[in-house]
């Protein structure tokens, strides 16, 4: 759901985002519109799922970067996004940062998409995280599908009998997606 109708700056969003009354409240800064964070938990569930095994693998393989789930925002062409699950390399973040959203995008951005997103606010997102070189994960719970999208290469959907792989950004990861859409 938008919170301000009128179209503003990103400076501006930083404000918004600072004062006392949206501290405890997600936002995201899509095409000049401050948008809530909708959230429900089986999407919610999903995302957990893909985080730990992101998590895993980077940890067990020594990976050196780091994870960052729904509240690690991260500026991406200008706009503020707070992907479900994201992965940077140290290579590329050496540190995080404590406050704010992290100014680089990840190498990989995963959004688990619910009822209430908007196709069209996705679509915008998915060309500036393509454009900032980003590899994304759009995953529909309700279809059971993931739409992977890597820069320079065609996009490619794959259903819950199919295993993920982490391309370029997680050289290595596997992940058989029958397992991330069960309940339980």
């Amino acid at each position: 759901m938008a919170v301000q109708p009128q179209v503003m700056t990103a400076s501006d969003f930083d404000a918004f985002t600072l004062l006392p009354e949206n501290s405890e409240r997600l936002f995201e800064f899509i095409a000049g519109e401050i948008v809530e964070v909708p959230s429900n938990p089986y999407s919610s569930m999903v995302g957990a799922k893909i985080l730990f095994h992101i998590m895993r693998f980077v940890t067990e393989n020594k990976v050196a970067g780091y994870v960052t789930g729904e509240a690690g925002g991260y500026v991406v062409s200008g706009e503020r996004y707070a992907p479900d699950v994201a992965f940077i390399s140290a290579a590329r973040q050496p540190e995080l940062p404590y406050e704010g959203y992290n100014p680089n995008a990840p190498d990989l951005a995963v959004e688990v998409v619910s009822p209430s997103d908007s196709e069209k606010r996705l679509r915008i997102k998915l060309a500036n995280y393509l454009a900032a070189g980003t590899t994304v994960w759009v995953v529909y719970p309700q279809n059971k599908e993931v739409e992977v999208y890597a820069p320079g290469q065609p996009a490619r959907i794959l259903t819950e009998q199919q295993t993920l792989d982490g391309g370029a950004a997680l050289p290595g990861f596997q992940l058989p997606l029958a397992g991330i859409f069960q309940s339980g």
